[in-house]
């Protein structure tokens, strides 16, 4: 492997792990008034979102499943086995990035939907 794909990979994989929390800290945007309670509400729906695992059984087969794409992508489109190995733990990062994407947008939703539920009428 290039150094410099071990050092993209990397890069990759650190800033997946500084973003592990970023769903859980979102912040609504409420149509209407607020009452005094706001923070408290607020912090303890985000502590809802927090508890939810970062990564799970989910997110390894995504990355295995990337992996195996590109890995299989790289054989068909270069014609031979090469950059076998690169080509699959390329697919592996993309699979766990896109994977705690759809986490963080989960913790949005969960904060969304509880703020609704204490009464809230959150437009964004």
């Amino acid at each position: 492997m290039k150094t410099t794909s071990i050092a993209a990979m990397a890069a990759t994989a650190a800033l997946l792990m500084a973003c592990g929390n970023s769903g859980s800290n979102y912040v609504p945007v409420i149509d209407g008034p607020v009452g005094p309670s706001f923070n408290v509400d607020l912090q303890q729906c985000q502590g809802l979102a927090a508890s939810q695992d970062q990564f799970d059984g989910n997110t390894a087969t995504t990355a295995a499943t990337t992996a195996g794409a590109a890995a299989v992508g790289s054989v068909i489109i270069n014609d031979n086995s090469d950059n076998l190995a690169e080509a699959a733990a390329a697919g592996a990062v993309v699979g766990l990035a896109s994977d705690a994407l759809r986490k963080n947008a989960d913790r949005e939703t969960i904060i969304k939907n509880c703020m609704r539920g204490r009464g809230y009428n959150v437009v964004g």
